[in-house]
């Protein structure tokens, strides 16, 4: 069922020991439920809308006090679902929010879907789906400037523009409707040139949109970036400088990167999901062989590729192998142990790439020419820099879907018009970009993929 009007809850914050824990209940039962448990100066029931009670959470069949809490009380529709809502603040650990989630159960509170308060926030009108499916990226931002996206996006400004483009069509479908359906009518000649300037201009703020899709999706999902080269070059060593951690081991043994290893850093506001994979090199150790087709799959599915040579000593054959591997993708050539002498052929390694691979020297024992390796990572990705701040980035791949189904709509018309054909058949792909780009934001869609959405969704979020 899309939307049951019963009375829900579930845990908000993550699980695990800290200070404070807080449930989330919302539904049109949400204050007299909670109130059935709370034992304070005043009833729940009684209290003004937005304030925050003291008082104790009892066992509903012992009255044995549960915990300590903070009830703060939100009456509909001032709240984020539209519907009563109550957050009960608990002492943080497993046991006390445990017990006290239980016994709100127990009162007839259902347990919520993961999603289900911002798809209710959602079916109650107060955001919609483009919105909704911001709040998510904002808990899953990995740098600054994600978040920042997100939350534009959150506040609407992704919905405005689409809403701007939607009433754009609607003002070109009613005249075009009045020219065809009301021709004895002294309307406005729907022309061929106005249609196309219409369609032009609808055309080129979708083409502005989409031209952010990249940066947005990077932003979003972060780039994934495979760290490969031969053993004992430095790629553990890199990983370990760019997480300021150390998380791969480093020694002089070759081999000792067995498998491939991830973590999220912040380069420049720009997520790197960085990919530390064994060396690339013909071996006999059966456990290797595993680390080291891994390592080629990583290299395969990477969105940007960090290729470390030993500038201290001449190319072996496998490194002149992964240069050759890495000439027709995106790729930085890092070359290590600057702080000791150069044997390696510079020329030798810029015949082997593309002219616009960057190479970097560095010392990574040292951490020298880390500064210049982000500064090439930005310019790769970002042509040296993030767009302006107040930009309105296209990050969401369903979002870019329909936007795309939409500009191609609409070129449909204007390729129509060129053909000379009947405007009633032109206006049913106007038509139809105006349902994509509805889909963006929530109207009209499909029940199942609203669950789908909303499935993807944290617990109490």
């Amino acid at each position: 069922m899309l939307f049951e009007n019963d009375t829900i809850a579930a845990i908000a914050t993550a699980l695990g020991e800290g200070g404070i824990a807080v449930i989330r209940v919302s539904g049109p039962q949400a204050i007299e439920k909670v109130d059935q448990l709370y034992a304070g100066k005043e009833s729940l029931q009684q209290t003004p809308t937005h304030t925050v009670r003291y008082g104790y959470m009892v066992h509903p069949e012992t009255e044995e006090r549960i915990d300590e809490v903070l009830v703060t009380v939100m009456r509909a529709p001032r709240t984020f679902t539209r519907e009563d809502v109550v957050e009960i603040s608990c002492h943080g650990g497993l046991i006390p929010v445990q017990v006290t989630l239980k016994a709100l159960l127990s009162v007839g509170i259902r347990l919520a879907e993961p999603g289900e308060f911002t798809k209710r926030a959602f079916l109650n009108g107060r955001i919609d789906l483009s919105q909704a499916e911001a709040v998510m990226d904002l808990i899953r931002a990995k740098t600054d400037r994600a978040a920042k996206v997100a939350n534009q996006q959150a506040e609407g400004r992704l919905s405005k523009l689409i809403q701007q483009l939607r009433e754009e069509i609607v003002e070109t479908l009613a005249h075009l409707a009045v020219n065809v359906d009301y021709p004895e009518y002294d309307a406005e000649v729907m022309t061929s040139q106005f249609l196309q300037e219409r369609c032009k201009y609808i055309i080129g703020h979708i083409d502005e949109l989409l031209q952010t899709a990249r940066q947005g999706k990077i932003l979003r999902e972060g780039i994934a970036t495979a760290i490969i080269g031969r053993p004992n070059v430095g790629k553990s060593s890199l990983m370990n400088v760019l997480t300021q951690e150390n998380k791969a081991i480093v020694t002089d043994i070759p081999g000792t990167t067995r498998d491939v290893l991830e973590e999220y850093v912040n380069v420049r506001g720009i997520p790197l999901k960085l990919l530390d994979t064994a060396g690339i090199r013909e071996t006999e150790d059966l456990v290797e062989q595993i680390g080291v087709e891994r390592s080629r799959q990583a290299l395969e599915r990477a969105d940007l590729v960090l290729l470390v040579l030993n500038q201290a000593e001449e190319l072996q054959e496998e490194d002149r192998r992964l240069l050759e591997q890495v000439k027709h993708v995106t790729a930085i050539v890092i070359m290590n142990k600057m702080d000791l002498p150069g044997k390696c052929s510079m020329e030798e390694v810029r015949s082997s790439i593309s002219e616009h691979t960057p190479v970097i020297t560095t010392s990574l024992k040292e951490e020298k020419g880390i500064h210049q390796l982000e500064e090439a990572i930005s310019a790769l990705f970002f042509s040296g820099k993030v767009a302006m701040a107040d930009s309105t980035y296209v990050s969401n791949a369903r979002h870019i879907h329909l936007l795309e189904e939409a500009q191609k709509s609409i070129q449909d018309v204007l390729n129509g018009i060129e053909l000379g054909m009947p405007l009633d058949l032109v206006e049913i792909d106007l038509k139809n970009a105006w349902q994509y780009l509805g889909e963006v934001i929530g109207d009209a869609v499909a029940e199942d993929l609203i669950d789908q959405i909303f499935s993807q969704f944290c617990l109490g979020k």
